[in-house]
């Protein structure tokens, strides 16, 4: 972190972030973790570090920001627009005159004047002035004037790896049986169940919890049904994992955070790593050796070897790495024959939702005026108390390299809509009571990357109820596809969606949607697997990629036992195969 010139801060390794929460979900494409200031209005509690200088004196100071609404400013009318992401930076109590979060759209270094360093151990203190996301990426401080911090990409990189003294090989954590990535309800299903099976297990999540879309972060129920034919055993782990709770964007104590974190942390042979973000691979020929992840809060990179590995991440992030072949967007009805699918493939995806809520309390709450947000009048506003899964964002949009604009157009939609119902709505007096409760600031995706399988499940095989020899997980869930809904008189883009749906009996995917048909040992459980967009629709609810994660899980034990591959699980030890779903997950121990 040293250096006696230049010192670099990451903002997520303040050593308390006060009311500020880490934000990591788009370190892939802007560089690394932030702090973001979710208040939903109200500006939140300041973040503070202690930092050691080196030498005292006269130093230039940048932060790396952005003024996220930016992208939308052309729609605000002159001289009202000012950036909702606004804050200070304090050093020793002292405040800097700049005003951070307000120059540019995308990500820079906004220079913040110079300041006087008089004593080697010195308070930074990150003060928001909004409650409306403002983000701090790092902060640094320099004794040269012609210092050009660079903005991105590798040279960002390199820069901040050599200020932050990171050594240049990655830290070899050891050697697994087997290797998650991903800890939602798939991810946890897949290491439990191997860990039961006496496989020595590393679970990797970016997250400071497991549960994924199904956590508080973002609360969305469990769908679907467990416990059929053809292996009833298959279920009976995702039944310790609060499955009869089914509503969404409710209080975060319904979906029990602390009961999938015990079941983790319980089995002796899984090892988890939270706050820990998998960004590289190494690889040889169709086979990863290792996956390197960085951690989210110091920003050191540890490196995890296994013979066998799994995709959970939802985004099918370890496969892309790795290369694994996959499919993103619509395909054609030409190419899989699809009654449902478009006539020509687009790049069309279900989207993300960014779901909140709101509550009655005694007395009467205010919220601001948002200029920079969505503008509703009388016939676009929705008038609800709650946002659920159809609040719906950016389906014609990239889902990877767009998340953040995405999940920011969320923003723009939820506090525009909500200002004007409790500000200039002739519905004001029933919103006067009300206050915004929750908001999610993580993206809830429903689609982007599939890895392409040795079997890609289509709609025909679905509604013909196509028999597979290796057919493990029953799904039941209807063809249920999100289409955007548009709302009229609506200037900006639609945020709402529309399900079609259509019914299905009971139907078995083959295994052979869970393992990469070109990269050796990597199996896929979750959202990434195998299949068509409008398969996609039926097998993404998360009782059924729990049981996904259970057969990954059960076939990594069978990958230890048996000394081979995913691929030669089906092709030579049909069997076992079927013997060990049979059997199902171990139930666990009590202590």
């Amino acid at each position: 972190m040293e250096n006696k010139r230049t010192l670099l801060i990451e903002a997520e390794n303040f050593e308390d972030v006060g009311g500020w929460v880490i934000d990591q979900q788009f370190m892939d494409y802007m560089g690394s973790p932030f702090l973001l200031a979710h208040g939903m209005g109200i500006p939140v509690k300041d973040a503070v570090t202690k930092v050691h200088f080196p030498e005292t004196g006269i130093f230039h100071v940048w932060v790396r920001t952005r003024d996220w609404a930016a992208p939308w400013k052309r729609e605000v009318p002159e001289g009202v627009y000012q950036a909702p992401g606004r804050f200070q930076l304090l050093v020793n109590g002292q405040t800097l005159d700049a005003i951070f979060g307000t120059k540019k759209a995308k990500w820079h270094w906004q220079y913040g004047g110079t300041i006087k360093i008089e004593q080697n151990t010195n308070e930074l203190r990150l003060h928001d002035l909004t409650g409306f996301e403002g983000r701090c990426d790092a902060v640094l401080f320099s004794k040269d004037a012609k210092l050009l911090p660079p903005d991105d990409g590798l040279e960002l990189k390199n820069f901040r790896k050599k200020l932050l003294g990171f050594p240049d090989e990655d830290k070899n954590v050891g050697k697994y049986d087997f290797v998650v990535v991903g800890g939602g309800i798939a991810g946890i299903c897949a290491s439990v169940a191997a860990a039961r099976k006496g496989v020595s297990v590393a679970l990797i999540q970016d997250r400071p919890l497991v549960g994924g879309n199904n956590s508080s972060e973002i609360r969305v129920q469990l769908g679907g049904k467990v416990n059929l034919p053809p292996y009833p055993a298959i279920g009976n782990l995702v039944n310790e994992l609060n499955p009869n709770f089914s509503q969404n964007a409710r209080p975060a104590e319904r979906y029990k955070d602390w009961l999938k974190m015990e079941l983790v942390k319980n089995e002796t042979n899984l090892h988890l790593f939270l706050n820990t973000h998998v960004n590289g691979v190494e690889t040889d020929g169709q086979k990863i050796k290792s996956v390197i992840a960085q951690s989210v809060i110091t920003g050191e990179s540890r490196k995890f070897e296994a013979p066998v590995f799994a995709d959970c991440s939802g985004d099918g992030t370890l496969g892309y790495l790795a290369g694994a072949d996959y499919w993103y967007g619509r395909e054609s009805r030409k190419e899989t024959g699809e009654r449902l699918a478009p006539k020509e493939a687009d790049e069309l995806t279900m989207g993300t939702s960014v779901m909140w809520y709101s509550v009655k309390r005694k007395g009467e709450y205010s919220f601001p005026e948002t200029p920079w947000a969505v503008q509703f009048d009388e016939s676009t506003c929705q008038k609800v108390i709650r946002g659920d899964w159809n609040w719906e964002l950016g389906l014609g949009r990239d889902q990877l390299e767009e998340s953040e604009f995405i999940r920011d157009y969320g923003f723009r939609v939820i506090y525009g809509n909500w200002s004007f119902l409790k500000n200039k709505s002739s519905f004001d007096e029933e919103y006067k009571r009300r206050r915004l409760e929750w908001v999610s600031y993580i993206g809830g995706k429903r689609e982007s990357r599939r890895l392409l399988g040795d079997v890609l499940l289509k709609q025909q095989d679905i509604e013909s109820n196509k028999l597979f020899p290796d057919a493990c997980v029953t799904a039941t869930w209807t063809i249920d596809l999100h289409y955007p809904k548009d709302i009229e008189g609506l200037d900006e883009e639609t945020f709402r969606t529309t399900a079609r749906k259509k019914k299905i009996q009971p139907y078995s995917i083959p295994f052979r949607c869970l393992y990469s048909r070109n990269i050796d040992n990597l199996m896929m459980a979750g959202r990434n697997i195998s299949v068509t967009h409008v398969a996609l629709g039926t097998v993404r609810v998360m009782k059924t990629t729990g049981m996904m994660g259970e057969v990954v899980g059960l076939v990594a034990s069978l990958c230890k036992k048996l000394d081979t591959l995913p691929r030669n699980v089906y092709q030579k030890y049909l069997s076992r195969f079927k013997e060990t779903l049979t059997e199902g997950v171990p139930a666990k121990k009590e202590k």
